[in-house]
C-alpha cells in the first residue's frame, strides 16, 4: 500500500515552486491526483535521479519548509 502525500499548501503553488528551479520538469511531469502518488514520485524520480522516498520527502519538504530543499 502506497503512502499519500500530505501537503498544506495547494498543488498548484508546489508546482510553480519545483518548475522555478527545475526546468526539465513540464506540468505533464507534475500531473497529480490524490490516490496516484505513486505514478508522480515514479515520473519524478526518473527525471531527478532519485528514488521515489526520496522524491516523496522532498515534495513534503518544499511544503513544510515552503522553500526548495535540495
Amino acid at each position: 500500500m502506497e503512502k499519500k502525500l500530505h501537503f498544506h499548501s495547494s498543488w498548484e503553488s508546489l508546482k510553480e515552486k519545483i518548475k522555478e528551479t527545475h526546468v526539465e520538469i513540464t506540468d505533464q511531469d507534475l500531473e497529480y491526483s490524490p490516490g496516484r502518488e505513486d505514478e508522480l514520485c515514479t515520473r519524478l524520480a526518473s527525471i531527478l535521479h532519485k528514488d521515489k522516498e526520496q522524491v516523496r520527502g522532498w515534495l513534503e519538504s518544499l511544503d513544510v519548509n515552503k522553500s526548495m530543499a535540495g
